[in-house]
């Protein structure tokens, strides 16, 4: 029988007996990443290479209920955990609240994982880790927390939500070494714990993972604000990721939208509208777990920042372990020359990334941003209607003669309009407009702008002109005016080819 690790058989321990005496009879039971108990199902045991069905009896609700009442009390998150060991078990209930499904997860402390980027931890930098779930980001920050209270006796506090870093009970693990750790009685508390664990313990270093809230992202800034080091991680693989994420983007600097005068804009050779970053970044250096062994490491994450929202490709430092055990640097940082203002002009064109600029009458403008961040659309939001492409208002206030028709009229730019002035309504004009979403959803749209542009064409006795369409909608969109008994047809060139309305 191969021998089991000492806290691998605690988690065994706490399985139904026959499920436990099979995989301790499985050859690679110290790969073991998880075991699944769903009622009525098999035995699942997910392995490295493997997924293993335990065969014999389907789990019962006994099965089940024996587990839960080997582990602590499951928190508002469905999680619970083994006193002193790093495994985390979770829960499915059903609609009466019943446990009726178990993931438990094999939790290890791996020491030496960090040797990589031992450089990077010891700067005294603040540092974000990314990543796919389940690559080893909280056992980085498990590792960081030894090292640095260890080795460099820094006051480190670990803000731990689902005992995920220092394991479960009131005692740690001892893989963090003499950091101490916080727990957090709920998730949608772990922004309060951070600032305490800054204002009441003196920290040198404050830990914490998953990092998903705008409440946790201000709560970071805070304490990067004042002097302490702050290493976390995030939802998200990549650091394009962060920053195309309305939330966390303030965690490396914020997005803000930015209209240049003629003057600026002919020297950079861009736009009048652009993207920049609003702030310095609260985290200094990202690290992208590609792989186990393979690290993206960006040194300075205001210049990548900077460079991606200008259209070029930041190139971060690839650090890997090889088979033998060696560190390598298979790319360095920053090894082409920085693009000029030119080259990233062209860039930007060649990936047709044309900024349309929106101006809002009568329309939220925080629903508005947030909208266009969320689809990441090349467009920001005007301020002054001399400098707008198009016009978005509700349809009360877009009656003909209103004012803001009029001006529109007197600037020659399009009004779209929206039913109501709602997160919804604008979310669906915005995936209309810019081809966002299925086939479907835009021939739905498509056609009821349609049925809109008949009733104002009636109304007006003035012909009404509707979005640009490819050929098969323009169809569409023809026989729906013959059906009402008007007359249309396409003007325009490709690609803002399109159908106008005329009156009866």
């Amino acid at each position: 029988m191969v021998k089991v690790d000492e806290e691998l058989l605690k988690l065994l321990e706490i399985l139904p007996k026959r499920v436990k005496q099979t995989l301790l009879k499985h050859p690679d039971i110290n790969s073991l990443i998880e075991v699944v108990l769903d009622l009525g199902k098999a035995a699942e045991a997910r392995f490295e290479k493997e997924v293993f069905y335990v065969p014999g009896d389907a789990v019962s609700q006994e099965d089940i209920d024996a587990v839960v009442t080997s582990v602590s009390e499951f928190t508002t998150d469905n999680r619970s955990g083994i006193e002193q060991t790093l495994h985390r078990i979770s829960c499915m209930r059903s609609r009466m609240g019943r446990v009726v499904g178990l993931t438990c997860r094999v939790g290890r402390a791996i020491y030496g994982t960090n040797d990589i980027i031992s450089d990077v931890i010891e700067s005294g930098q603040n540092i974000l880790f990314m990543g796919p779930p389940g690559i080893g980001k909280t056992t980085k920050l498990r590792e960081a927390a030894r090292i640095l209270s260890d080795q460099f006796n820094k006051r480190v506090v670990i803000v731990d939500t689902s005992n995920e870093i220092a394991g479960d009970g009131d005692i740690p693990h001892p893989g963090i070494g003499k950091a101490r750790r916080m727990q957090v009685p709920t998730p949608e508390k772990q922004h309060k714990i951070m600032i305490e664990a800054v204002e009441n313990h003196m920290p040198e270093v404050v830990i914490v993972d998953e990092i998903g809230t705008e409440a946790e992202a201000s709560a970071c800034r805070t304490i990067a604000e004042r002097g302490v080091q702050l290493i976390g991680t995030a939802h998200g693989n990549t650091l394009e990721n962060i920053i195309s994420n309305p939330i966390l983007s303030d965690l490396v600097g914020g997005i803000q939208s930015v209209i240049l005068g003629d003057e600026e804009a002919k020297r950079r050779h861009t736009q009048k509208a652009i993207l920049e970053r609003k702030a310095p970044p609260t985290f200094d250096i990202a690290i992208e777990i590609v792989e186990r062994d393979k690290f993206a490491i960006y040194h300075d994450v205001a210049k990548a920042v900077d460079q991606q929202l200008r259209g070029a490709v930041p190139r971060p430092e690839i650090r890997v372990r090889t088979a033998s055990g060696k560190i390598e640097i298979q790319q360095k940082p920053d090894e082409m020359p920085e693009l000029t203002d030119a080259e990233l002009e062209k860039a930007k064109a060649e990936k047709e990334r044309q900024v349309v600029r929106i101006y809002p009458f009568g329309i939220n403008r925080g629903h508005l941003e947030r909208g266009l961040r969320v689809l990441q659309l090349p467009a920001v939001v005007a301020t002054h209607i001399d400098e707008t492409d198009i016009v978005v208002t509700t349809k009360s206030k877009a009656k003909p003669g209103s004012k803001i028709v009029k001006i529109a009229e007197e600037h020659n730019i399009p009004v779209h309009v929206v039913r109501k002035n709602v997160s919804s309504q604008i979310m669906k004009f915005l995936k209309y407009y810019f081809r966002v979403g299925g086939t479907e959803e835009i021939e739905e749209v498509a056609l009821r702008e349609v049925d809109e542009a008949l009733e104002a064409a009636r109304s007006t006795q003035k012909s009404v002109d509707l979005n640009p369409q490819n050929a098969y909608i323009r169809r569409l969109q023809h026989q729906r005016v013959v059906e009402a008994g008007l007359r249309s047809e396409s003007v325009g060139e490709e690609p803002k080819r399109r159908l106008r309305i005329y009156p009866a």
